[in-house]
């Protein structure tokens, strides 16, 4: 999602959390990246007890110089550990969802 603030990065996620399904997935992971009025770099991220997600996602939008945008990936537990392949998948989500909006 487009992201101005941090205020709008929390917006952003309480919209999204007022789906069910969302809110109940195993993991939301959220990136951020972001320019200020003042013309700051603002970024953080959050793993939502995914270990590392988080990091990896926010280096994604990084790498590729997405900003002013808000990235939440849900994932949900199917009973089998993806173990390092998790990463990719969750960073291939993020590009598809990116690429078409022009942040890529």
């Amino acid at each position: 999602a487009p992201v101005f603030s941090a205020e709008e990065v929390q917006e952003v996620l309480a919209a999204l959390m007022e789906n069910t399904k969302i809110a109940r997935a195993s993991h939301n992971i959220l990136a951020f990246r972001l320019t200020t009025p003042s013309g700051n770099l603002l970024s953080d991220c959050d793993d939502d007890g995914e270990s590392a997600a988080g990091g990896r996602l926010l280096h994604l939008l990084n790498i590729v110089g997405a900003a002013n945008v808000c990235v939440v990936v849900s994932r949900w537990y199917g009973g089998i550990h993806l173990g390092p392949d998790r990463f990719k998948h969750i960073n291939s989500v993020a590009r598809q969802l990116l690429a078409p909006q022009g942040y890529i």
